[in-house]
């Protein structure tokens, strides 16, 4: 059977691979070899190019001929780099990649493998320390906004060995099929970088999709956590954005104690950590940007499909991420927030 055209109608989805990219000329000299020696003809590799000052432009015709460049207006961030990527993108699969994450042998069949399936997202096992332990086995996101990569640093032996449903898809690698992305909406822009992953998740979710881990797919992360005391300011500006564009009514006001107590909390240790400007300025960041948050909120919890007991199922009231610090291990402290959510679970349903 032959398509419109008289060409057979294609098995598999084409790639469409997103690299947004600011000055990592670097690492991409080697991530890029290593990405196109696993795609197709079909295939398409994109490059955005976000405010670089490292000769990227003149560069990627000799490092990958094949790969098509787009250049943004100066550094948007990778949320608005990662849509412009995709508004160009041509395949039926839109897949983001980090500029230091290198795919290994295998990783495009297993990235394809499940289109077809029941997944809306997935994405790679990623791997650091040269590929030597897990980076991210699956966002792990608890039930006051804060999320952590899946079981980091612990040895690929604990990885899971098949397709395995996550709190959310990390952006170092993802995939989603292009019609689901326009039809999200792609990232917040707004965001610039950290939580537009999180907040895309929870919109797949909102819409009744599923989200996994395929760790066929694997990719080598050049990560480290630190980038600098701007960091936490867009990771809680963001992380409250998150909770409340995509909370369900329901949800946000039987949770709103437990998300006063964070940020008690959380003020504690930026105080402690040296990082209290920070959390202030993303405190006023998300004062001047509740109108236009209440709006999205009204937009987003329109395309809602699911209700709010269905939609907090895939969050933990588990304190497990090492960057926590000591509080999160006081047993007396997570009986408290384990019951607390066990409370909110049962009124939900």
């Amino acid at each position: 059977m032959t398509g419109a055209r008289g060409r057979e109608p294609r098995s598999e989805p084409r790639l469409s691979t997103i690299i947004v990219a600011h000055n990592s000329l670097a690492h991409l000299r080697s991530t890029l070899p290593a990405l196109l020696s696993e795609l197709g003809p079909e295939d398409e590799v994109i490059v955005v190019d976000s405010g670089s000052s490292d000769g990227i432009a003149g560069e990627l015709g000799r490092i990958a001929p094949a790969a098509r460049l787009v250049v943004a207006a100066g550094n948007v961030g990778f949320a608005a780099g990662a849509n412009l990527g995709a508004a160009a993108a041509q395949g039926e699969l839109v897949v983001l990649l980090n500029p230091d994450a290198r795919v290994q042998p295998g990783w495009a069949a297993a990235m394809r493998a499940p289109f077809a399936g029941p997944w809306a997202g997935w994405m790679a096992l990623v791997t650091m320390h040269e590929g030597s332990v897990i980076n991210t086995s699956g966002g792990v996101l608890h039930f006051t906004g804060l999320g952590w990569a899946g079981q980091v640093g612990e040895s690929l032996t604990e990885a899971p060995r098949t397709p395995t449903e996550v709190g959310f898809l990390s952006g170092a690698c993802m995939a989603v099929p292009r019609a689901t992305w326009t039809a999200a909406g792609g990232f917040p822009e707004q965001f610039f970088m950290y939580c537009e992953d999180v907040d895309l998740s929870l919109r797949l979710r909102l819409r009744g999709g599923r989200l996994a881990v395929i760790p066929d797919a694997v990719a080598v992360h050049d990560y480290s956590f630190d980038k600098g005391e701007v960091k936490w300011r867009m990771l809680e500006r963001n992380r409250w954005a998150t909770i409340l564009r995509t909370y369900p009514g329901p949800l946000l006001v039987l949770v709103l104690p437990g998300l006063l107590a964070t940020e008690v909390a959380i003020w504690l240790v930026a105080l402690r950590g040296g990082w209290a400007q920070m959390k202030a300025l993303a405190t006023l960041d998300l004062i001047r940007a509740l109108p236009r948050l209440a709006r999205e909120r009204r937009e987003i919890q329109a395309t809602r499909q699911v209700d709010a007991a269905t939609f907090a199922a895939s969050m933990t009231d588990e304190l497990s991420s090492d960057y926590l610090g000591p509080v999160a291990r006081n047993r007396v402290v997570r009986s408290v927030v384990r019951g607390y959510w066990a409370s909110v679970r049962a009124l939900l349903r």
